[in-house]
Formats: C-alpha cells, sequence, structure tokens
C-alpha cells in the first residue's frame, strides 16, 4: 500500500497543502496523512501516525525530503527505521525524477540530496542572522514586538478583578507562564 504524508509549516499554505495532497492521491496512495506544522516541531503527530500505520511492503511517500525530515540526520533515522521495518520511502518531486529508496541509487542520491538541502537551510539562516546584525548596526531593527509587555496592564486589572492566570492566558491569547511573569513583575523577557 503506498501511505502518503503532506505537510506546510504555517496554516496559510492551504494552495501548497492541497497540492501535496492532490499529488499524493493521483499516484495511488490510499492513505494520505497531513498537517500544518514546522518542521522543527519536536512532535508532528501525523508523521508519527503514519510511521505508525505503515505495514511491512508498503512504500511512505511524500512530495519532497523537506516534508518529510528537518535535517539528513533525521532523514536518515527516518529512512532506516522505515527500512527495518520493510517499508520503502518514496519522494515524487525530484527535478522531475522520482526517488524510491527501495534502490541502492535511490537512497543514494536521498541522502546526497537531503545533504544539499541542509547546506542550503544553514546558509539561509547564516544571511539572515548577517542582515539582522547589519539591521541593528543601522539601528533599523528592533526585533519583534514584546507584545506581553503591551497587555501586562490588562492582565494586572484582570487579576486585581479576581480572574486566575490560566483563564487570563485563556482570554488574552498568551502563555501561562507569560501571565505568571507579569504578574509577578518580571515582564523584561516576557
Amino acid at each position: 500500500m503506498l501511505v502518503g504524508y503532506a505537510r506546510t509549516s504555517t496554516a496559510d499554505q492551504e494552495a501548497g497543502l492541497a497540492a501535496q495532497e492532490r499529488d499524493l492521491t493521483t499516484v495511488g496512495c490510499g492513505r494520505v496523512f497531513s498537517e500544518q506544522i514546522s518542521a522543527t516541531a519536536t512532535q508532528r503527530p501525523k508523521l508519527v501516525e503514519a510511521l505508525e500505520f505503515v505495514r511491512e511492503g508498503d512504500s511512505l511517500v511524500v512530495t519532497k525530503p523537506d516534508r518529510l525530515a528537518r535535517s539528513v540526520a533525521d532523514l536518515l533515522a527516518l529512512i532506516d527505521g522505515l527500512t527495518k521495518r520493510g517499508v520503502g520511502l518514496r519522494v515524487l518531486s525530484m527535478g522531475g525524477a522520482e526517488l524510491d529508496t527501495n534502490t541502492p541509487t535511490g537512497k543514494l542520491t536521498l541522502t546526497m540530496l537531503g545533504a544539499v538541502a541542509e547546506f542550503e537551510r544553514a546558509l539561509m539562516l547564516e544571511r539572515q542572522r548577517e542582515g539582522i546584525a547589519a539591521a541593528k548596526a543601522a539601528g533599523k531593527y528592533q526585533g519583534r514586538a514584546p507584545t506581553v509587555q503591551k497587555q501586562a496592564a490588562e492582565m494586572l486589572e484582570l487579576r486585581r478583578q479576581g480572574v486566575g492566570p490560566a483563564e487570563i492566558a485563556r482570554r488574552l491569547g498568551v502563555a501561562r507562564s507569560s501571565v505568571y511573569r507579569v504578574l509577578k513583575g518580571d515582564v523584561s523577557d516576557a
């Protein structure tokens, strides 16, 4: 059985997720697991579900390797785990060709492409850090707006009204820990 996994990093990438789901269904995936979550998230529930679902003789299918793994090490660990269970991995969008880890050439090619993608991401992050440093030096970078500091007065007022920290966090859409920092008077790092 072909089992698909589709992922986008954010909820506003609906079209990208729909395109992945379409491509996976087109190649014959009998089941497709989809989620909108960053690859850096500690848990990707639908990926875990897909990995638990696949059985010996199945193939896990993704449109691109970056939809599946965060790094080459992560990719190799996933491939190794699948291989030990007798499950293959197919990647559809590899410059017009499809890769299948059931073949030695496919496994080698995917490993090399994963290494290139990881290197490219590292370079992009390095350029981003350099750009931020230059903007800070020029006095043009202020960083993310301190949202919790902006809501501190409202948090304190709700607390004076007898509202508990968990309810304050829910009402204002902030982390409970941020509410506790404000109530304690330590909003500098919130």
